[in-house]
């Protein structure tokens, strides 16, 4: 209910501004960077699934649905500024988040009482866990918020252009902040772009850890107390182990997160040209920097060369990396190491080209390196096609390939010789084809509305993902964006 009497608000406010520039609007003639105000308004549902999960340590349900709901006003103040206020609420449910904690029947992995005192009567037969499937964990669901808010002054003659922003965000175990500005100049008859931009961005942890991580430093390793009590730990043959034994489960390194800042620097540079009537060509470089906490300390990281401990059903240790293993957890050696800094380097292009007017066909593609050892490239085609005077296909098709980091392994390849390891599989070697079909309607005049507000134009768009592995998504949206009248 707040989210919608704040879309309300900004609409009306954007309303009033353009009524009150109409009064005080001058003799003297400019043409404005943006007549009207705008609205636009986009819904997306994104379905995501796999079984190479970060958080179970590179296996297991990576099934995760999302809502998301962004608004975004665009506010002429004058003939020469623009001031933007985009705003963004994402709901989602993740399998894979949910096993932060996966074990059913067992507490949170606070040292509770009552809960301990509920586990002694219930017996170890009602701790159970898997990493196929979504446990029941305060994890499993979240909200994630963005806001940003935008600048932009134009000159006169409309050849130079600068801008600044500011933005927010927020999850329940992140915040981000941050600050940006751009500049972009037009020569050549306006033939020629050149633009250049910065951001950065403070973000910090609030870290949330696997439940057994989390009880062992609580507890300072007394596996009799917390999440662990009364609770038996087996062995790889299902045996229950002896707890106060020196061989006991514990994780292989006890250091949670030391810095909870992670800090991001983004610049960038481009170059566009309109080569001809039909043809227009663009360049960019971009450089990132971050440094801080760039683990993620919810992910797991199991090692070839330690033995393995679970919680859960015997039986099921045996099936423990298939989907038939529907009880038993296996507990976690460490979480994810990563270095402290990162430098990304994109370079890229793109091609557009006018074949007549209905059809235009659209081209990019990215070359990306880094100090973890990644290389990409990306390559991406848009066919706009379009039926009549109100509507346009847009059939578009992406391909990537990356190498690994040089830190990825997957489930149990790791070795405690290592600094640094992830099984994470975004970090990991593969390749993906994307394809996408959208249908956009425009009404240049925009006639049709209710209280000021015009539909300008309409989209609905999707498009499926496919690696080559298991993991795969889907994402539909629909987006509108109104003018004020």
């Amino acid at each position: 209910m707040k989210y919608n009497l704040t879309i309300i608000s900004i609409i009306l406010f954007a309303v009033l501004m353009q009524a009150q520039q109409k009064q005080d609007s001058t003799k003297v003639f400019k043409k404005r960077v943006l007549e009207t105000a705008e609205v636009d308004m986009l819904l997306s549902y994104y379905n995501q699934d796999g079984n190479n999960a970060s958080v179970s340590g590179g296996i297991g349900t990576e099934k995760l649905d999302d809502f998301a709901s962004n608004i975004t006003v665009a506010i002429p103040l004058n003939a020469d500024d623009v001031l933007t206020v985009d705003g963004t609420i994402s709901a989602y449910t993740s399998a894979s988040s949910s096993n932060l904690n996966p074990f059913t029947g067992a507490s949170r992995g606070d040292d509770d009482d009552d809960d301990d005192d509920d586990r002694r009567e219930e017996g170890n037969s009602s701790i159970t866990g898997t990493p196929w499937a979504a446990s029941s964990g305060a994890s499993k669901s979240d909200v994630w918020i963005n806001g940003i808010i935008s600048y932009q002054h134009s000159s006169d003659n409309r050849n130079r252009i600068w801008g600044a922003n500011v933005s927010v965000a927020n999850e329940y175990d992140y915040f981000s902040f941050g600050i940006g500005a751009n500049y972009t100049w037009l020569f050549n008859q306006q033939n020629t772009e050149v633009a250049i931009k910065g951001n950065i961005f403070l973000d910090q942890w609030r870290p949330v850890y696997p439940t057994e991580i989390k009880s062992y430093n609580e507890t300072n390793g007394n596996l009799f107390r917390g999440f662990f009590d009364g609770v038996s730990i087996l062995d790889q043959n299902g045996n229950p182990i002896d707890k106060s034994s020196a061989n006991a489960w514990k994780p292989y390194n006890t250091e949670l997160v030391i810095d909870k800042g992670r800090n991001t620097y983004t610049g960038s540079i481009s170059f566009s040209q309109i080569l001809s009537k039909k043809m227009q060509f663009s360049v960019f470089a971009d450089i990132v920097m971050q440094n801080g906490w760039l683990s993620n300390p919810m992910q797991r990281v199991y090692f070839k060369n330690r033995p393995n401990f679970y919680i859960g059903k015997a039986n099921d240790i045996s099936s423990y990396t298939t989907t038939s293993n529907k009880g038993v957890f296996q507990l976690a050696d460490d979480i994810e190491r990563l270095p402290d800094s990162r430098i990304k380097f994109p370079l890229g292009m793109r091609l557009n080209y006018y074949i007549n007017e209905f059809l235009v066909i659209k081209t990019y593609y990215r070359y990306y390196f880094d100090d973890w050892g990644i290389t990409s490239q990306t390559a991406n085609i848009e066919l706009p096609i379009k039926i009549g005077e109100k509507f346009t296909l847009y059939p578009n098709y992406r391909y990537y390939t990356q190498t690994q980091a040089d830190y990825f392994a997957p489930y149990e390849e790791h070795l405690t010789t290592q600094k640094f390891y992830t099984s994470d599989y975004d970090l990991s070697a593969f390749n993906s084809n994307q394809y996408g079909f959208g249908v956009r309607y425009t009404d240049i005049f925009a006639k049709n509305g209710v209280l000021s507000l015009f539909l300008k134009q309409a989209d609905l768009k999707y498009s499926y993902y496919k690696r080559n592995s298991d993991f795969h998504f889907g994402i539909i949206s629909l987006g509108f964006k109104f003018v004020t009248n």
